[in-house]
């Protein structure tokens, strides 16, 4: 990994894309720090205090914020509209026939469906945006101190669009990183935001009074990282044939290769995927009932056995659609045939889109379970404390996955770079 990242920083390309990168994700970090007009640094301390970012509900997305929601800032929805967004447009393009089209025509059926997922994006943020007002009213009324004084629905309409224009913000940031620097931006935006909060973990874990957590948190960190590491890495390797043609009098093609298929094709976008969808239910209970000791955010408290049961079933789910998403046998098998491509031992089309289902169900299977113990085990170890939530298995599977992808893209950088240099 530091020899990447050493020979990345030797190529200009690469290091203006850092550049650029890391720019990005720092505007991101100081509009998490800039409050929403009107809002009294007194009532944003007495909010901070509230149960609901203290092992609550809402502490998962005000990690993922990177503590911009506890401080009612301007980015406090984060990507979480957009993610939900994306999760959306991609069950509809299996179900609705119109956008299934769309993706098959390439590029600008891609553009149309990003475009598509913008306006949806839009209309998210503004819904949790008003919802989130009517929070922080009915968290501000248990604190006893004003968020804003003689609040009317000026104020609120005021909020709700500084906290949707946030929310375009970093979407736009995070379409920036993907076309202009390195790595997805959704993830390294994430990722940045749990980063952050990395401090106050470890201050945490220091001051903590438990010392089996005190002692065992090290190494279950550790144990997480390598299992991470691990797993990402493995592969299978499909065997790839092609046959040799003859072109006029020459004999062209011919050779071998392999298709590599990962055994965590998705990465940890379903582990993202999850998270958001099951901050959605306590947040409404909430909003509705306005008790922080409601029974949906009692059952889906982070750490507790229905919020890790929960996690572990929508992980499973959304690594198998997600990869049946990113790699469509079918498609694939007919690339294979119109390059002269085959598998040894299975003939063209569709016997090679069936192997390759077969191979892919295979690897899918464990590479979700794998995905939900990793986020499961450490909650289940420490779920008796609160203590040190950023070292939760979520927050270290997505800060070493999206750290892994990163450096692997950097990896193809330089190879790409090096391919340039030697075909001049």
């Amino acid at each position: 990994m530091i020899r990447i990242l050493t020979g990345a920083l030797t190529v200009p390309e690469i290091r203006k894309k850092l550049g650029i990168t890391l720019f990005l994700l720092a505007l991101y970090r100081i509009g998490a720090q800039i409050p929403v007009p009107g809002v009294s640094k007194a009532g944003v301390e007495a909010l901070q205090d509230n149960a609901a970012f203290q092992g609550g509900a809402l502490q998962l997305l005000n990690v993922f914020s990177g503590g911009a929601l506890s401080q009612i800032a301007i980015f406090a929805l984060g990507i979480m509209p957009f993610i939900t967004a994306s999760i959306v447009l991609q069950l509809l393009q299996v179900v609705v026939p119109a956008l299934e089209k769309l993706k098959q025509e390439g590029e600008i059926g891609q553009q149309r469906i990003t475009q598509y997922t913008r306006y949806l994006t839009v209309a998210l943020a503004l819904g949790q945006s008003f919802a989130y007002v009517t929070l922080f009213r009915s968290l501000e009324g248990q604190a006893g101190v004003p968020l804003i004084e003689n609040f009317n629905a000026g104020h609120m309409v005021l909020i709700a669009a500084s906290l949707t224009g946030g929310a375009m913000i970093v979407m736009w940031l995070g379409e920036l990183i993907t076309q202009r620097g390195v790595g997805n931006g959704m993830s390294l935006m994430i990722f940045a935001s749990i980063v952050s909060s990395l401090p106050g973990g470890i201050q945490a874990w220091w001051n903590s009074g438990d010392p089996v957590f005190k002692v065992l948190m090290p190494f279950i960190a550790l144990g997480v990282i390598a299992a991470v590491v691990f797993v990402q890495e493995g592969q299978r390797r499909i065997p790839i044939q092609y046959a040799k043609r003859v072109i006029g009098r020459r004999m062209s093609g011919g050779g071998q290769t392999y298709l590599p298929l990962k055994v965590n094709m998705a990465n940890v976008i379903p582990v993202i995927f999850a998270a958001s969808i099951l901050s959605i239910p306590p947040t409404i209970a909430q909003v509705i009932t306005k008790n922080p000791q409601n029974g949906v955010q009692e059952a889906l408290l982070p750490g507790t056995w229905g919020y890790i049961a929960a996690e572990a079933v929508f992980i499973i789910l959304f690594t198998y659609f997600y990869t049946a998403v990113t790699f469509n046998p079918v498609e694939q098998a007919d690339n294979l045939k119109k390059y002269g491509g085959f598998i040894p031992g299975v003939r063209p089309g569709r016997p090679t889109a069936e192997f390759l289902d077969r191979i892919l169900a295979r690897l899918t299977f464990p590479g979700a379970l794998y995905l939900a113990a990793v986020a499961a085990v450490p909650a289940i170890l420490f779920n008796q404390t609160t203590q040190g939530f950023a070292f939760g298995g979520t927050s270290m599977l997505i800060v070493v996955g999206v750290a892994l992808d990163t450096v692997k893209q950097l990896e193809a950088q330089l190879m790409m770079r090096n391919y340039e240099g030697f075909l001049k």
